[in-house]
């Protein structure tokens, strides 16, 4: 099949099956694994994913223009966002074939819900600085602590969990990363509001949770180079947009806002212009970044820029939107009040602007690194936000 016909092949399918109807909240995630299933069995989730863990095996090519058609419909992705996005993708290039054979094909099916358990109440930015504890116990791990902003962890069957498993090393050297299973006794996890009034990110607490060493990815102390992949993966999803649904209901992209303004007036038109240049020029940014990462060119630390670029532009769009439509616009009942709220959150999601320019300025541009004190002592010993 060539892309034109890819293209209307896809087109029809999404004409014909994504819901259009409201539905109460309660039945939301019934219909979105019924969704998740019917577009992976017609052949669009996990478009460039290998075809033996239960992907397609097609290109970039083809990845690209269900997107471009995708993006007039709002499809009911988002609780699969992690997955999809990143801790899926993270096993599929660090985990045994054990564990790509047990949990791909689900994920992209939407049999099972997925969330990525790194940050801490006293780790955020400075991830490596973690304090949850996985100790091993014969061909099992015993595991305490605590994660924090954990999206769609309420909802979650499986999370991918990053633990210190040795703090007699640098921090960064001590950490392992698992698979767990949510449902297990002493897995707790407590919805925390944003100020949009939802609760989709979480606090969540292990209370001595065991883990089969089966559900361990990568070796023993080398779980920060696992991170980093599922970092990278977090980075250029989120900038991508990946499981986010489309722009259809976003009522602060360029379409909504033409739909909404007086575009006769030389200065709103203007003002689009620049909100539509700089939409495209991060759309062919994370499309070259896609068409490189599938030819083995690992993008790095451009995966940084790329979710840099995404929260300006989110603010900028914010910004734009409460300018040309007037301070009513963040009137609770204003269809542009959410997403004003929900703006500054993307600064901070997937690490904050200050980070990302850190890193690029370091594994860009080759700029000197911030003097860093503590990463060549054993953990143990830093006297800072640790504990043996």
């Amino acid at each position: 099949m060539n892309l034109a016909e890819y293209r209307r092949a896809a087109a029809h399918w999404l004409r014909e099956n994504v819901p259009t109807d409201d539905y109460p909240e309660a039945d939301g995630i019934a219909r979105a694994k019924e969704f998740m299933a019917k577009l992976h069995d017609a052949g669009y989730s996990g478009i460039t994913w290998p075809k033996q863990w239960g992907g397609q095996g097609l290109t970039q090519a083809e990845e690209r223009v269900f997107a471009e058609e995708a993006r007039h419909y709002v499809l009911p992705t988002y609780v699969f966002s992690i997955g999809l996005g990143m801790t899926g993708p993270t096993i599929v290039d660090r985990g045994s074939d054990a564990l790509r054979e047990r949990f791909v094909r689900p994920l992209l099916r939407g049999e099972e819900i997925w969330c990525q358990l790194f940050s801490e109440p006293g780790a955020g930015s400075d991830v490596a600085s973690l304090q949850t504890r996985a100790v091993r116990d014969g061909d099992h791990w015993i595991v305490n602590g605590q994660k924090v902003w954990t999206s769609v962890a309420h909802h979650a069957d499986w999370g991918l969990l990053l633990a210190r498993t040795d703090v007699d090393v640098p921090k960064h050297k001590g950490l392992t990363m698992f698979v767990i299973d949510m449902h297990h006794p002493g897995v707790t996890v407590r919805p925390l509001k944003d100020m949009s009034g939802r609760a989709n990110f979480n606090e969540v607490f292990f209370d001595n949770v065991p883990i089969p060493d089966e559900h361990r990815v990568g070796e023993v102390n080398d779980g920060w180079s696992v991170a980093v992949t599922t970092l990278l993966h977090e980075r250029l999803s989120i900038s991508a947009g990946v499981g986010m649904g489309g722009q259809k209901d976003n009522p602060a992209s360029v379409e909504a806002l033409r739909r909404a303004l007086d575009t006769s007036d030389p200065l709103v038109r203007d003002e689009l212009v620049e909100l539509h240049i700089r939409s495209r020029a991060l759309a062919l940014f994370n499309q070259r970044l896609a068409q490189e990462t599938k030819a083995g060119i690992f993008p790095g630390a451009r995966g940084s820029a790329a979710k840099l670029l995404l929260a300006e532009l989110t603010l900028y769009q914010a910004d734009l939107a409460t300018r040309l439509v007037g301070p009513e616009a963040a009137l609770a009942d204003h269809p542009l009040a959410r997403a004003i709220s929900m703006a500054p959150g993307m600064a901070l999601g997937g690490g904050t602007n200050e980070i990302m320019r850190n890193i690029v300025g370091d594994r860009v541009l080759g700029l000197p690194p911030e003097p860093r004190v503590d990463k060549t002592v054993p953990f143990k010993d830093l006297k800072v936000g640790t504990q043996a």
